[in-house]
């Protein structure tokens, strides 16, 4: 056989895992343009070599598809990621030394943003107060998100900046909470937030542009070739519609080496999502659906419970929206061919979803809408089937495991409803999609640090939790890699070594298969490609990611 066109690429190795399989084959891949042109042994390769075809010859290191995080918040995370990260304090006074440490070392920022604290991991397990804040920079704003972003601490500067003090109206949803005396304590809640980070995250495009890069140069570095950017309903600052056109201008400049799937908010008026679906159709920037929050988070006890918390009375939590309005828009946005996301992380959240995608099934009939429930930390054991029963996607980040302390989930869910947290697991074995991503920054945007908690479920404690969850590494690399694919509805084009697909790949230094499992977080990307072009390459040094 004698092709027209020869490869311009072909990669080998005695270890390609093509998410076709169980285990890795010895395989030999020929990229011609964006394409994998074939896929098979190095004697049928052969007829694709020509005199400019580039070989690359691994041995025994991995070759996968590019990893696709299905949710993630790119220029957000970056921002947050290059900002203090508190997660190691253990206690208050250890935290306001590390802002103190920070800010003296950056005298020029204006505003000192901060996350990953987590009072759960402190002597006292008590919320931080302003005032020690006040008592290291009380002339310069602090914002500092705790490690599952759904409160935060401020210090009095930030929240005079913001326009809160005894007598400000609360949020329609969360809080801003109180001392004894009335006065804010520094600590807000889910939508109270934005009240300052309308102005923190307000950054120029210059700094924007420095962003992005960052970003970029990041990504690929850990083999992350595809993202789904959910935007926040909350501040356009940093995770809003005016980075489109900057991520546009990238893809123009041939400068943009991840594909960029983004969702923005859900709400009754569509006409801004037909719009934005119109406008970005590209396969690098691309309109992906839309999202809405229906809860919070556990620690804060704003998630949305079956039944009350252990340590708050008949306190369950609460949703922003009413059902009925929930079920309504999603109704409407189905009707119009819209993939709906829903961050939901308690049991009744995530039934509250169901309910609206089945709702949404039964007035419109049945359709491939590929739906989504975010998180998935809690489920009601009665709503495991619907699922597969109704095509919903369950979109996981196993990492959160990590930061999680497990002590103080267990005092407020008990041991039932702590068996069924994180049920990846279980969602798998009922015939349910489950995709990974890692909600960056609430977690590093490294894929194979998920990988290795969804096949271990190591805690923050160093022991497993839940362990009947575990997944084989197959599965977490599918989850990885064609599950989010499928989510994002481009699995013909992207998500496992075809004939056919896009040259999306990466090669890892070692074989994950042939090495202990506490090995995996220690690989490094060896080589990335995008649309056939190679978009970095780094070595074979063995790197600490913890």
């Amino acid at each position: 056989m004698n092709q027209e066109r020869k490869a311009e690429i072909i990669l080998t190795s005695r270890a390609v895992f093509t998410g076709l399989d169980e285990e890795p084959i010895p395989r030999a891949i020929a990229i011609v343009g964006q394409k994998i042109a074939a896929v098979g042994t190095e004697q049928e390769i052969e007829s694709w070599v020509g005199p400019d075809t580039k070989w690359y010859r691994f041995e025994d290191q991995l070759i996968v598809p590019g990893f696709h995080d299905f949710h993630m918040h790119l220029m957000l995370g970056r921002f947050i990621e290059s900002s203090l990260n508190l997660s190691k304090a253990r206690s208050e006074e250890e935290a306001v030394e590390m802002v103190r440490a920070y800010a003296e070392s950056r005298p020029d920022v204006s505003w000192i943003i901060g996350i990953g604290w987590d009072s759960g991991y402190w002597p006292d397990q008590q919320l931080p107060h302003r005032k020690s804040l006040d008592q290291v920079l009380p002339d310069r704003p602090v914002l500092l998100l705790h490690a599952e972003t759904h409160y935060a601490w401020a210090n009095s500067k930030a929240l005079a900046l913001g326009g809160i003090n005894r007598e400000t109206e609360e949020p329609a949803y969360g809080g801003i909470g109180k001392d004894e005396d009335g006065e804010p304590n520094g600590i807000l809640y889910e939508w109270a937030i934005s009240m300052l980070t309308e102005q923190a995250w307000d950054l120029p495009r210059v700094e924007r542009i420095r962003l992005l890069r960052g970003f970029l140069q990041q990504a690929v570095r850990y083999g992350v070739t595809s993202v789904n950017d959910l935007h926040s309903n909350g501040s356009r600052t940093l995770n809003g519609h005016q980075n489109l056109a900057l991520f546009k201008e990238f893809e123009v400049a041939g400068e943009l080496n991840v594909r960029i799937h983004f969702a923005t908010a859900l709400q009754e008026d569509l006409g801004e999502a037909l719009a934005l679906r119109e406008t970005y159709s590209t396969g690098k920037v691309s309109f992906s659906g839309l999202k809405q929050f229906l809860d919070g988070a556990i620690t804060s006890m704003t998630a949305y419970m079956v039944e009350p918390y252990c340590e708050k009375g008949k306190d369950r939590g609460s949703t922003p929206f009413p059902p009925d309005t929930i079920k309504k828009w999603v109704a409407a946005a189905d009707r119009e061919g819209f993939q709906v996301r829903f961050h939901a992380i308690g049991d009744a959240a995530v039934r509250l979803a169901l309910d609206a995608f089945e709702h949404a099934a039964n007035e419109n009939g049945p359709r491939d809408s590929r739906h989504c429930v975010e998180h998935v930390e809690v489920v009601h054991p009665d709503d495991i089937h619907r699922f597969q029963q109704l095509g919903v996607i369950a979109s996981i980040q196993p990492e959160h495991i990590v930061t999680n302390e497990r002590s103080i989930f267990s005092a407020l869910l008990g041991e039932e409803r702590l068996a069924l947290y994180s049920p990846i697991g279980t969602l798998r074995k009922s015939g349910g999609v489950v995709a990974f991503g890692t909600d960056y920054p609430v977690v590093s945007l490294n894929p194979l640090l998920g990988i290795y908690t969804a096949m271990t479920r190591v805690g923050s404690d160093g022991l497993p939790w839940n362990e009947q969850e575990c997944l084989s590494l197959a599965e977490a690399l599918r989850a990885y890699t064609s599950a989010p694919a499928y989510g994002s509805f481009r699995e013909r084009e992207l998500g496992t070594i075809e004939q056919g697909k896009l040259a999306d790949l990466v090669v890892l230094d070692r074989n994950l298969f042939d090495i202990p499992v506490a090995e995996i977080p220690r690989a490094n990307v060896l080589l990335t490609m995008l649309d056939g072009q190679v978009v970095f390459e780094g070595s074979q040094e063995e790197e600490e990611v913890r």
